[in-house]
């Protein structure tokens, strides 16, 4: 995993002072080599930090093919690279190094554009090519790695992270209707809070000719209609073999690496599934780093450490305190670039530290299960409510209290609590139904807009946060005549998936110590294949992720094996005198929350003081509200954001 630059312009502003000042922002992300290149006319650049795995003494960026007319710098892993790297040298490529990355130049070289589909794993590509004085971007399907651009005064920038382009030139400012959408979960994955930056969207190509860009997609997530998968009927036993197939194969592929691989554990059955997996094709152990929060009801230790003593793993545990989480949440906010609404990310970014001090570059990670087969309350509370043939009012009725009894955790952040933020009737006319969790990120939204200065909340007024997000999705191709479980599924991956999971949960908390995360849930081979099951093999009853707990029955312990979704949430603050509290008080009573435009002094504090009168557990809901107040003070202060 690495970092990378790009820049193409119409006048000859490139220099390498320039390209090395925006690469040491991103140094975090490849520490093992930092190389940049500029053309002649000084109209191109690539730059490039890199994180070596595979092709420890020969892999360094960018690489140019034999002409000297294309190069391309790479951020990410490419699967079956090998059988690929041997068809193009049968072919005559002639290969000049021994990594992975060198394949996306010679594809691009023999198919154009469409060397995108070629590409199978992890990754952020610039290509630059002089002959067409272009620069060509591919960023991953599920955009599990990070790709930013801006377009300045004839000049298009593009990088691994905001913080070069704004070491490149491009102005430190926040975009208000950005910023508004994060408040609401909504946020379109081609939108930053950054006035002008933009992000490359999941399974998105980028040009850059002449001072502008096009962009257009090469994949997106296909779920069949309804029809459809009715009429599908395979049998339970097929499809689950098919499914263990499937990841098994994704999983072997990522143990691919020139340096060790480990894995982050926690107690729920996607990490502990990849674990069992990864470990049957590995003669030594795999060593498993699980968090351990002081508070018994997020703590899973020990699910985690049965799990690993199951699959002949070395279990490894990370203590995180609140006080940890209070230290280190400014830094791991700089390292995000957006809100967190949750301490979960800097305990991340904490594990992340443990696992680079104790020499490791690489981890299997088990984000997005839950989005490729409905792991969260949200989907079971989807199917409850709209997925109701054969089911009566009553069984629905206490499937859903039972959800709820057995969620506690999720409570305010994927179960519902309190009254909703205005617009969301509009997702109800456009869809005919409103998800799950969209209603409980409206919550989470109606606990901040009170507190919103008011010209911002004029500017909301203006505004639908939700008919902004759905005037993205092309509602009539992607989500016309799909179960509502899956048109639910659809609309958080192309949000909150791309936006949060794989961003304070995934690449940028790893990245930030130099670990590169293995997602293989997400390698679209297996994503392509449960996109076409039916409801019944991803939720069956109140048990979600139902073909992963069959088809790994073996690989887990019992208690994984029953256990329901548990979702990586970190104790919040609640008041009284535990450290995290402590923290968000001072940041919240400082000059820092007088300095940012967002919300109302006065009205954050006065909630502030509201919250300590509730009882303990009555504070959780409000965890994410005062999380989100403090990331913007301190996103204020790290970036120096102007408001104009």
């Amino acid at each position: 995993m690495c970092g990378l630059i790009g820049a193409l312009s119409t006048r000859p502003t490139f220099t390498s002072e320039r390209i090395a000042a925006a690469l040491s922002t991103i140094a975090h992300r490849g520490p093992d080599d930092t190389a940049c290149w500029l053309s002649p006319d000084h109209q191109m650049a690539l730059g490039h930090v890199r994180l070596s795995i595979i092709g420890l003494a020969n892999g360094n960026q960018p690489i140019v093919n034999a002409r000297g007319d294309v190069r391309c710098v790479v951020n990410g892993e490419f699967y079956g690279y090998k059988e690929i790297r041997t068809k193009l040298a049968a072919e005559g490529v002639r290969l000049t190094t021994d990594a992975d990355s060198e394949i996306a130049l010679h594809l691009y070289e023999k198919h154009g554009a469409e060397f995108v589909h070629h590409l199978r794993g992890e990754f952020a590509v610039v290509i630059a090519d002089e002959r067409r004085h272009c620069l060509i971007a591919a960023r991953d399907r599920f955009g599990i790695k990070p790709l930013f651009y801006t377009v300045l005064n004839g000049e298009v920038l593009l990088a691994s992270e905001v913080k070069a382009l704004l070491a490149a030139g491009a102005p430190a400012r926040w975009d208000v209707d950005g910023f508004l959408a994060e408040c609401h979960h909504t946020r379109p994955a081609s939108q930053t809070i950054f006035a002008g930056i933009r992000a490359v969207p999941p399974g998105f190509l980028l040009f850059a000719k002449d001072g502008s860009v096009y962009l257009r997609p090469y994949w997106d997530t296909v779920y069949p209609s309804k029809e459809t998968l009715s009429a599908d009927k395979r049998s339970d036993a097929d499809v689950i073999a098919g499914f263990r197939t499937m990841l098994d194969e994704a999983v072997a592929e990522r143990l691919i690496a020139d340096v060790e691989v480990a894995c982050y554990l926690s107690g729920g059955i996607d990490s502990c599934a990849v674990l069992g997996l990864a470990q049957r094709h590995v003669s030594r152990p795999i060593r498993a780093f699980t968090i351990a929060f002081g508070e018994g009801m997020y703590n899973e230790e020990a699910a985690a450490h049965d799990m690993a003593k199951l699959a002949g793993a070395s279990f490894v545990p990370v203590p995180v305190s609140q006080q940890q989480i209070a230290e280190s949440f400014a830094d791991a906010l700089w390292h995000s670039e957006c809100p967190m609404i949750n301490g979960n990310g800097t305990a991340k970014y904490l594990l992340s530290k443990a696992v680079r001090d104790a020499g490791i570059k690489v981890v299997f990670t088990g984000e997005g299960a839950d989005e490729i087969l409905a792991g969260y309350p949200t989907a079971r509370r989807d199917l409850a409510l709209f997925n109701t043939h054969g089911l009566n009012v009553d069984d629905a009725k206490r499937q859903l209290s039972e959800l709820e009894a057995a969620n506690p955790v999720s409570r305010g952040i994927l179960t519902p609590h309190g009254d909703t933020a205005p617009g969301l009737d509009i997702v109800q006319s456009r869809l005919g139904f409103i998800s799950s969790w969209l209603y409980t990120c409206s919550n989470m939204a109606a606990k901040l807009l009170p507190l919103l200065r008011g010209e911002v909340m004029e500017r909301l007024t203006r505004a639908n946060p939700y008919a902004e997000l759905l005037d993205t999705i092309d509602i009539h191709r992607c989500l016309s005549g799909r179960d509502p479980v899956n048109q639910s599924l659809y609309l958080w991956n192309q949000t909150v998936l791309v936006n949060t999971i794989l961003t304070y949960l995934g690449d940028r908390m790893e990245m930030a110590h130099s670990v590169e995360g293995r997602v293989p849930f997400l390698d679209h081979h297996v994503a392509e294949y449960v996109a076409g099951l039916p409801i019944r093999h991803k939720i069956r009853g109140t048990q979600e992720k139902y073909v992963l707990r069959e088809g790994v029955r073996d690989l887990v312990t019992p208690e994984v094996y029953n256990r329901h979704k548990h979702p990586f949430v970190a104790p919040p603050p609640r008041g009284g005198n535990d450290p995290l509290s402590a923290f968000c008080q001072d940041v919240l009573r400082s000059s820092l929350l007088d300095d940012q435009p967002f919300f109302e002094p006065a009205r954050v504090r006065g909630t502030m003081d509201y919250i300590a009168t509730l009882d303990h557990d009555e504070r959780a809901p409000y965890g994410a509200m005062v999380m989100t107040t403090v990331s913007t003070c301190l996103l204020q202060q790290r970036f120096g954001l102007s408001s104009g």
